[in-house]
């Protein structure tokens, strides 16, 4: 709601008395050009910037949805528009507030409007929490414009808002923070007058074990920092060193650089586990790499890529789960991707084994840069154009499903290959099916082998 006289007594307290406040409510941006990332919803002229009052002009600013992850900028952005914007701002929180609150802030906006000309902007925190009931009486103040409202949600609005509010709203996507602009938020809050102010400086190894622990969440890595300089600053230390930190998140700072040789070392272990199919080693890397705040979309990739290299047909569905949990991970990200992750490491380390798809492949592709190929057979080259039977192509051909047992015992490969033989299926698990399968069609084939 609006606030009252203690809320404002403990804003202007706030005020007098910065430190009263976490460190992450006092580095909050003051205006636009102050947030970090973002920067593709604060191009001139964007919804944004027009909430803020930077735009003129018959076309009044749209209510919005902020869509992303926790730490990315929600809260802040609604922060700034209630300090820039000449409209009268009221904040609720969909954990606590109902219906009864919601219009009782639309009744108000309506004598503000009808008074004295004055706009209302509302935010509403966790809107994916209210009920359709609930954003249901948003919608007449949406769209009559009594207010302009901004939601945000860290869960997909197109599952947790009702539909007539999403179409009467613009969706923002926040996307998750760089490492970059973490350590712009750090460095700034370590100097700034309304930060740290100098009292204790971070060194490089520190500051990429904090990265590593905020994950792309700005809130996280404000509030540890402040809890490690005041750590440092009782230990009469002017430099937060890493075991400070350490100590004071409960969290080792875990050897992995993220750009040098540990990266694919731990990676390369990974795979080389599940090949081994030891499926301890293997969570053991996997740990490793989500602790150290490695990308999932990484991970994911290097078992797709096992999934072919190191199973194959041994286990057909091994590929399927390896692309669906790279899939779930884009969606979810991170700490839930972990789950996702450990899923797939372990149906894979646990799966038989075959490289017999990567043998295949890699002897087809030898020969071919060799220069063992020649023409096509003509009796399987294209005959559907004119002139094509004049050149004897189509003519001989076979159709294989003509027959009983669905094989045809012509030549397919050039003659230089005819009886080359590139897939070598092992007994492993579900491959032995295959094996069985090629043995029967080469025999069909009139194969001889090479």
């Amino acid at each position: 709601m609006e606030p009252d006289l203690f809320t404002a007594a403990a804003e202007e307290r706030q005020e007098k008395e910065p430190s009263s406040s976490p460190l992450a409510v006092r580095m909050r941006p003051r205006t636009l050009d102050e947030v970090v990332g973002q920067q593709h919803l604060l191009k001139p002229g964007s919804p944004l910037r027009r909430l803020v009052g930077e735009a003129s002009g018959p076309a009044g600013p749209s209510s919005v949805l902020l869509w992303g992850p926790p730490g990315t900028g929600k809260t802040t952005l609604a922060y700034v528009v209630s300090k820039a914007t000449d409209a009268r701002f009221v904040e609720l929180s969909a954990i606590t507030a109902g219906v009864k609150e919601v219009r009782a802030v639309i009744d108000g906006a309506r004598r503000a409007s009808g008074g004295y000309g004055k706009e209302t902007v509302l935010f509403l925190d966790e809107i994916h929490r209210f009920s359709k009931a609930q954003q249901d009486s948003l919608l007449p103040a949406v769209e009559n414009r009594w207010v302009t409202l901004i939601a945000a949600t860290t869960e997909n609005p197109y599952f947790s808002v009702i539909s007539p509010l999403l179409s009467r709203s613009l969706l923002l996507t926040l996307e998750p923070l760089t490492d970059d602009d973490i350590r712009a938020l750090i460095r700034r809050a370590l100097t700034d007058e309304r930060g740290l102010k100098g009292a204790v400086t971070l060194p490089e190894e520190t500051e990429g074990h904090l990265l590593r622990i905020a994950g792309g969440d700005a809130r996280r890595a404000l509030t540890a920092l402040e809890a490690a300089a005041g750590a440092a600053l009782d230990k009469g230390e002017a430099e937060i060193g890493l075991t400070t930190l350490e100590e004071t998140v409960d969290r080792a700072a875990v050897k992995y650089d993220r750009d040098g040789d540990q990266h694919y070392d731990v990676a390369s272990a990974l795979i080389k586990s599940i090949r081994g199919s030891d499926v301890d080693a293997a969570l053991h890397y996997l740990a490793r790499m989500i602790e150290a705040g490695e990308d999932p979309r990484f991970i994911a990739r290097r078992l797709m890529i096992s999934a072919s290299e190191d199973i194959g047909l041994a286990d057909p569905t091994a590929l399927q789960t390896a692309v669906a949990a790279a899939q779930a991970v884009a969606m979810i990200g991170f700490p839930e991707a972990a789950l996702t992750l450990s899923h797939a490491t372990i149906a894979l380390a646990l799966a038989p084994k075959s490289n017999a798809a990567t043998t295949a492949i890699g002897a087809a592709l030898e020969d071919v840069r060799k220069g063992h190929a020649g023409p096509v057979p003509a009796h399987l080259r294209d005959s559907h154009y004119k002139g094509a039977t004049k050149l004897g192509h189509g003519q001989g051909y076979v159709y294989p499903h003509d027959l009983p047992e669905g094989i045809a015992a012509q030549q397919y490969a050039p003659d230089e290959l005819k009886n080359r033989e590139y897939y070598e299926p092992t007994r492993h698990g579900a491959e032995a099916r295959y094996a069985d399968a090629v043995e029967w069609t080469r025999k069909n084939l009139g194969r001889k082998r090479s």
